[in-house]
């Protein structure tokens, strides 16, 4: 309960102006229920049993009756729409801003804090969590009305006849029992739910996310025997909750139906004894009529609280989440031209294993830089080092001298470009995945196109630049979506260029003008590029070897081949791979030539046939 009212005064400090404007409506609604119950009673005592008894009322007392009755009506009205209205606001700004807020959170923490947490459970805490978190704000305000309700009403029974009030408030302490036993019973059934949710939805993301595999190995069966049965646990869970709430629910709703008939047997004892009159009884009966639906709504809130409590406490974890990255406050160099880059020191570590240890170089304004090494040698992690995704344990990454963590948010962006391993493209058009909302003009997107060997296509696209990719790129192959990411970093004139076997699904010869393109480019950005391929790792200036997370070498091509067994070895097996991919595409030529050949013969056959057929027939 503490938990929970903690949660509602969040809401209620966040939102005053509209909580205070639905409070009042709802102070309406309650002050105007039991005024029309006052209204009723003046009614009775003045219309109602005179018109029995003598047979006439007068037109002036017949019509404050009915004003009475139609403006208490109409003012109930008023509160009812203002507290509905201003009620679902409220709660739907809270999810709004919630939803915010952890989308902002996540955009702030590094990538190192994502590593640790499932996208499933990320998409349930900015989606179901937020949602549960304010459910209970729909029913506030009249909850809170019904207590101004109550007080009102509480004065006017006590005013009316103290014993049937006294008959009548002994059902508070009932509803106060009843929901204490209900909230214990219900909170951690609500919690089991509520993280059911965020692992179904891991889950599902999984299974749509790695579809491609899932297809191709034939995993359809298992992926959904491993989605049921999470579905039904929370589908279990749902109905131990919804159990729990269908046993409570009407015991919540019968209370004030037994607290009338109390007061009605009561009240009836009281008026056949003369202690009382009808025009007592008569509003104090009606009013607890009135109050039966109110408590209900008092009870709905009460109801939400511990799913409200569960789904906050998740929303605020991700909140108060430590790891977001510090900025400084120091000026980049103001330069236009190549940037100078250096790793002084890089150690980095997943949990216990080191993945990089003391890795240091440089590059030079204007050169390129190839980063070659094993699978596993800590490539990628050094490339996120390089663009600051994620602070080494230990040294620094200077960029024209100032350590990366000096410079003030978004420094980084502005100055280095990154092109990673698993392109990733927007349900955008082309345009749109290439400036990203940035304003570039038409001619430099149609540069940077030319740069990324990406305008032939484009310009083959039925509408060009303004030609929807689908999701992930979905309508485009794995090369065209790498030139594209690669057209959309360079559209930014990065002072230095990262590649992260960015051009792995392109053809060699398509791969080689991109490179070349580079190198013609390269007076106005620095290219640190991790080659896989020998035309990659040829156009470099200098070359550093990695392995097992330490720079074992590094200069020029030439000068690692003659000194290094291990650069050595690994560009030796580059090179078989590339005379192995050479020869098959010229087997490949030489197979497709054949066909053709085979296919001009046969028509040059079928042609010399209809000749001769048509020879004998004339």
């Amino acid at each position: 309960m503490r938990q929970g009212l903690r949660v509602l005064g969040v809401a209620i400090s966040a939102e005053k102006a509209v909580f205070t404007a639905a409070v009042l409506s709802s102070a309406v609604y309650g002050g105007m229920t039991v005024g029309s119950a006052w209204a009723f009673g003046w009614a009775t005592e003045n219309v109602v049993l005179p018109a029995f008894s003598t047979g006439s009322v007068t037109t002036g007392v017949l019509w404050t009756g009915v004003l009475l009755i139609m403006g208490a009506a109409l003012l109930k009205a008023i509160g009812v729409a203002g507290r509905r209205i201003l009620a679902g606001l409220m709660q739907y700004r809270m999810q709004a801003r919630s939803r915010r807020e952890v989308t902002k959170q996540y955009l702030r923490l590094p990538l190192a804090w994502h590593h640790r947490h499932p996208t499933g459970q990320l998409l349930s805490n900015a989606s179901s969590d937020a949602e549960a978190a304010w459910a209970p704000l729909a029913p506030l305000p009249m909850a809170v009305g019904v207590v101004v309700m109550l007080v009102t009403a509480a004065v006017a029974m006590v005013l009316t006849d103290p014993a049937l009030a006294a008959v009548g408030f002994l059902i508070f302490p009932a509803i106060a029992v009843l929901n204490l036993v209900y909230q214990r019973r219900l909170s951690p059934l609500a919690t089991r739910a509520q993280q059911l949710r965020a692992e179904v939805s891991e889950i599902a993301h999984e299974s749509f996310d790695g579809a491609l595999v899932v297809k191709t190995l034939g995993r359809e069966a298992l992926e959904t025997e491993r989605f049921r049965r999470r579905a039904e646990e929370l589908r279990d869970a749902n109905i131990a909750v919804g159990r729990v709430r269908g046993l409570f629910d009407p015991m919540l709703e019968a209370l004030p139906t037994l607290g009338v008939l109390a007061v009605l047997a009561v009240g009836a004892a009281r008026l056949a004894s003369g202690s009382i009159d009808a025009g007592d009884l008569v509003p104090v009966a009606y009013l607890f009529t009135l109050l039966a639906f109110p408590i209900r709504a008092l009870g709905w809130v009460l109801a939400e609280l511990p799913r409200s409590v569960v789904g906050w406490e998740r929303v605020r974890a991700v909140l108060e989440a430590r790891g977001s990255m510090e900025y400084g406050a120091t000026a980049p160099p103001a330069s236009s031209g190549p940037a100078r880059l250096e790793a002084a020191g890089l150690s980095y570590s997943y949990g216990a294993g080191e993945v990089l240890r003391d890795v240091a170089f440089e590059v030079a304004p204007g050169r390129t830089v190839a980063l070659v090494g094993p699978t596993g040698s800590g490539k990628s992690t050094l490339v996120q080092l390089l663009v600051r995704l994620v602070d080494p344990a230990r040294g620094r990454v200077l960029l024209d001298g100032v350590d990366l963590r000096e410079l003030p948010y978004g420094a980084v962006a502005e100055s280095v470009a990154l092109v990673p391993q698993q392109t990733f493209l927007f349900d955008d058009t082309v345009r749109g995945n290439i400036t990203l909302g940035l304003p570039i003009a038409d001619e430099d997107v149609w540069a940077a196109l030319r740069l990324a060997q990406a305008d032939g296509f484009v310009a083959r696209l039925e509408s060009g630049l303004d030609t929807r990719v689908g999701e992930r790129g979905a309508t485009l192959s794995g090369g065209q979506r790498q030139r594209l990411a690669l057209a959309r970093a360079v559209a930014r004139r990065p002072r230095l260029l990262i590649l992260d076997d960015a051009t792995s699904s392109v053809d060699p010869q398509v791969e080689a003008r991109i490179l070349h393109g580079l190198r013609d480019a390269a007076s106005s950005s620095s290219v640190v590029v991790v080659a896989y391929r020998m035309a990659t790792i040829a156009l470099a200036d200098e070359v550093v070897y990695l392995d097992r997370g330490r720079v074992v070498d590094h200069g020029t091509h030439e000068e690692l081949i003659g000194r290094c067994e291990g650069y050595r070895n690994l560009v030796t097996a580059y090179e078989r791979e590339d005379a192995e991919r050479a020869a098959l595409s010229a087997e490949e030529e030489e197979a497709a030539a054949a066909r053709s050949a085979a296919v001009r013969e046969e028509a040059e056959q079928a042609a010399v046939a209809a000749a001769e057929e048509e020879g004998i027939i004339a």
